[in-house]
Formats: structure tokens, sequence, C-alpha cells
């Protein structure tokens, strides 16, 4: 409503009605508590701190009873750094936690209620591996259990009272041992009591799920050694879990309390020759150029959280998209290595050139529809966006579509080199509440950066800023503002390959 219209409709009230909204209008900002007025679109860099080099850090938490972050360092040796972020503007290391005691690395971690979690994979990644507790004032073990086949991610539930592993299983390098894809689920009340979940059960359904776009490509064409979890989410009453498959290009729904996985949701792929998805598939033509090309991508989400709008329950996902690459098989191909069906690319010669599709990876075990050597459709390992997508059925909400690329390239931060692979690719997502609204940040791997949005309303994501960060952004972590001592949001983004934790709150 435009201002003039507002008067004529202030004009028109009486009495108390009049009253209440003369009220209302003569509040301001100024009246709001200091959290209720930041503004998303305000982030800015206060801090920063140096763990190491290339692999030193990827994934961190926080403790608000300490005012402790902890970060996953997996540079030169094994550890958790422990950070005093008292002073979010001067975060300082106060010590390490050695890891190699407990097997290999560690992977992840995450805090609740003074317990630190770190999921840690065994020295033979496909032996089950483990998540070991630390009371997160003393930094002393308070427990260790067993848990599935290299456990990549751990969280906790939102009441404390669970927690959860992603054991993504993944082969050896020869494809001799492939173990089972699991998820572990640990009963924080009842002696850390673990029971692991596999997805055999689910095999009778495999026709119909691939048939939906989930994908089943490992050379043992074993269901459930296929499944890969790579990252989980739970609902904000704790009873339902939500983990990517990554690799099979799909999300599990789990029942928490009775620990039962409840449905699979394949998620199909977009398609790249329609308006909105214009791309750049080249790093060989000298330029940044999006286009439409017929080429389709698989979601292949990494990263997700999810949040309670409207009565329903609604994912958000980072499509970073990931092969099987082992020495044994290895699934990607560029076009300019495969043979197109002339009916139905009759300019193949020129699609296969390193200026247009020739330079791009595609998955070689997709597209044969009619198995006679020839690719009748190209498919590449991501959507190069973030998707919203419903809980209850799985079905798609909402796609970025090309607008993350766009962005950075309009930025000066999207790498032309990674055009014919991922593009920016989105790694991480989280949300947080900023100035009374759910804001969600996007991590883009390859462009460095990181992408705020307004998902007041999940159906309509509004793109705010684009923040600047360390090399190669991985984990992502939220701190509320009445968890810290500056009193105001914070984001704090942890880069893999230069080491950095880049520490940024609203003005």
């Amino acid at each position: 409503m435009g201002t003039f219209a507002k008067i004529v409709a202030m004009k028109n009230l009486i009495g108390i009605g009049l009253v209440a909204l003369t009220l209302l209008i003569g509040c301001n900002k100024s009246d709001l508590s200091p959290s209720l007025r930041e503004q998303a679109d305000s982030f800015v860099e206060v801090g920063s701190i140096d763990i190491g080099d290339v692999g030193a850090a990827e994934i961190a938490a926080y403790d608000p009873i300490t005012r402790r972050l902890f970060a996953v360092n997996n540079g030169t040796v094994n550890k958790i750094d422990v950070i005093d972020l008292s002073d979010p503007t001067n975060p300082k290391l106060l010590r390490s936690i050695p890891m190699a005691a407990y097997g290999g690395f560690a992977n992840s971690l995450d805090v609740s209620n003074g317990r630190l979690a770190v999921a840690i994979e065994a020295a033979v990644k496909q032996d089950p591996g483990k998540v070991v507790i630390f009371d997160t004032r003393e930094l002393v073990e308070i427990k260790s259990v067993t848990v599935g086949a290299l456990p990549d991610m751990v969280t906790f539930s939102p009441n404390g009272n669970w927690i959860l592993t992603a054991d993504e299983g993944e082969p050896s390098n020869d494809y001799q041992i492939d173990p089972e894809g699991t998820v572990s689920i640990i009963d924080v009340r009842n002696g850390f009591t673990v029971t692991t979940l596999g997805f055999k059960s689910f095999s009778v359904q495999r026709n119909a799920l691939v048939a939906r776009g989930m994908r089943i490509s490992g050379p043992n064409g074993n269901f459930e050694k296929d499944i890969e979890p790579e990252y989980i989410t739970i609902s904000e009453d704790s009873k339902t879990a939500f983990v990517t498959l990554q690799e099979n290009n799909a999300i599990a729904r789990i029942n928490i309390e009775s620990k039962t996985i409840e449905s699979i949701f394949p998620l199909g792929s977009v398609d790249f020759s329609k308006p909105g998805y214009e791309a750049d598939f080249s790093d060989r033509d000298g330029r940044i150029a999006f286009a439409n090309w017929p080429v389709r991508g698989y979601f292949m989400p990494d990263g997700i959280t999810s949040m309670d709008y409207d009565g329903e329950t609604f994912l958000f996902t980072a499509n970073e998209g990931d092969a099987r690459e082992y020495a044994a098989f290895n699934e990607m191909r560029r076009v300019s290595a495969l043979t197109l069906d002339p009916t139905r690319f009759p300019n193949a010669a020129q699609l296969r050139t390193d200026a247009q599709l020739g330079r791009l990876n595609v998955i070689r075990t997709a597209g044969d529809t009619d198995f006679d050597g020839d690719y009748d459709s190209l498919y590449t390992l991501n959507s190069r966006s973030f998707s919203v997508w419903s809980g209850k059925t799985g079905g798609l909400v909402f796609d970025s579509k090309n607008e993350l690329d766009k962005i950075c390239s309009l930025w000066f931060t999207y790498d032309d080199a990674r055009s014919d692979d991922k593009g920016s690719e989105p790694e991480g997502v989280v949300l947080g509440t900023v100035g009374g609204k759910k804001t969600l940040f996007v991590g883009l791997e390859r462009s460095d950066a990181v992408a705020v949005y307004d998902v007041s309303n999940p159906r309509q994501p509004r793109y705010l800023k684009l923040l600047a960060c360390g090399d190669a952004p991985e984990g992502l972590l939220f701190i509320d503002a009445k968890d810290n001592n500056l009193g105001r949001s914070l984001l704090v983004v942890s880069s893999e390959n230069d080491g950095v934790l880049k520490i940024f709150t609203t003005k």
C-alpha cells in the first residue's frame, strides 16, 4: 500500500482503531531490541583466525556455555582446535584435542548442553568408525561409541537427546571392499546406546526409485552398499531426520524415536536447456558466457538444513554434486570422449568442441537410454543451485536455477576454470534468525563466497548479499545473538584450502 493510500485509510478509521494504528505507526526500529534491529544484508567480517594450511579448517561448532569454538583440523596433525570466542573480533587458540589415538581423521563435530561429539573414521576407512563425546569445559572424554563406516557428519537433535551420524561407507580404491552406507542414532539419555540403520529393506523398491531419479551406479550393483549418506538435518521437534544421499541423488526421511527409515525421496534432475538454467560449461572459451545447452544435471546435494513454516518442514539443500572416482571405477567422462546419438544431437561435432560442451564433465553411467553404446542424454554432476524441498513429500518447492553462478559472475568471484565441472559449487547451507527473519547462508566452495538469502517465506527465497570468505568454504556455522558476547548474530565460515575461520556479524 502506497503512502497516499495509507493516509486515506487512516482517515476512515475511528475510535480505538485509529489510536492503535497511530501507536503502531509511531513505532520505529530504535524502539526494538538490538537483535530485532539487525539486518541480514549488513553482515561484514569482524574477526578471523588462521589455524593451519590445506585441510586445517573444515567444520566448526560452538558452545554457548564456555564461549568456545571447536574446529576440525586435519592439517599436519589430526586434532580438534579449541578457540576462545568470548571476543568474536579477536578469536584466540586455547589448546587442541589430539585425535590420533581414536583412529583416522575427524570428519565432523557438534555441540549440545556442554557436550562435544566428534565423528572419527577408522584407520581403514571401510571399518566401523567412532563418535567420541567430550566435556566442553574440561575437554575430557565422556564416552566413545562405535558407528557405521566412515561417519562423515555428526549432529545433535535440537533437544540434545540424540546424536546422529551419516556413515558414508565409501568403498576402497580398488572397490574390493564396499561397506554399507548407514545412519547411526545415539541415545544420549540411555548411556549413549547406538542403533545403526541400513537401507537393505528398500532394495525391493530399487526400480521404482531409480525411475524417479535416484542413482544406483556402483560396479557391484548392490543397493545397500551403493548408498552413501552425506549430511543430516533434524526437524525442530527432534522427531524426524532428513539425510542427503549425495551420490544417489536422494534424501532419506528417518523417524528418530522409532529408529526406522520411513522413505527415500529421489530428487530427479534439472534441464539446462530451459529458461533460467543458462550455464557456462566451458573453461576453454576465454569468457564467462551463460547459455542453454542440451544437458541435464542431477541435484546430488551435500549440505542440508531445515525449518518449520506454516505447519510443514521445509528442507534446504546445497546441490554440490559428487561422483564415484576410484582407481577401479571412475564414472566421469568429458563430453569430447563420448559418442553422441546423431538423432538426439544432430550438431554433435560442434557440441564436442572445447568451446562448447567438449570439456564438460558428465556421468558416463547415465544417458545411454537404449543401451546401444552412444549417449541419448547428457547428465552432469549437479544443478549449480540450492533448492527447497517439502519434508513431507520430497517434492521440489523452489530452485535457485543459475542465480548463484550469475551473482558470482557479477561480483567477479566466479571461477571460470571450474565451468567444466561444478560451477560455483554450492557446498553447505545453514539457517539462522536475523532481525526476526529466517536467513539462509549458502557456501560456494569454488567462488570463495557465501550467498545470503531471506527465507522468511521458504517458498520464495530472496537474495540479499554475497560475502567474500576464505579459500574453499567447507563449513558454515550460525551463532544466535543471545549466545555470544557481541549480542549480534554471528556467521562463522571455515575454509579448508587456507585453514582460515572468518567471523561475520551485522552492522
